[in-house]
């Protein structure tokens, strides 16, 4: 059975064993990692988040040799939900479809983000994980 990708799992046991008083900290480092989108895509082709609070566009791209390229839209004054686009795009950078698909749904419960953030906003990242995934299954069809 496929498991999600080694970076990821790093983030995750990274946030799990931190002290909660730096958890929030430590999850707005993330997001700054987001790249701006490349000319070519703009959120006309990107999959709007309606769970989160903020305007949030994503996109995930299945290349032919199976790795996931991801894209993610979203304003600098929604900096917790930058920063869950930011651990996916840190820790999905060349995973292939199954890894992503391996992701656990309940990825930001295992990180210890329940506790450091609010429930709506661990909705809208558990919502941004769930649509990624769902992408990445329509297009291995």
């Amino acid at each position: 059975m496929p498991e999600m990708p080694t970076k990821l799992a790093e983030i995750v046991d990274e946030f799990a064993a931190a002290p909660r008083d730096v958890v929030l900290e430590m999850l707005l480092e993330y997001a700054d990692v987001i790249p701006p989108l490349p000319p070519e895509i703009d959120r006309a082709g990107m999959e709007q988040v309606p769970e989160c609070q903020t305007a949030f566009f994503l996109r995930a791209q299945v290349q032919p040799n199976g790795t996931v390229l991801t894209w993610f839209d979203c304003p600098p004054e929604a900096p917790t939900t930058r920063a869950f686009a930011g651990i996916l795009a840190d820790g999905l950078a060349g995973a292939n479809a199954e890894q992503v698909l391996a992701v656990p749904d309940d990825l930001y419960q295992r990180m210890g983000l329940a506790q450091a953030i609010s429930p709506l906003r661990v909705r809208g990242g558990t919502a941004i994980l769930a649509r990624l995934k769902r992408q990445v299954r329509e297009q291995l069809g």
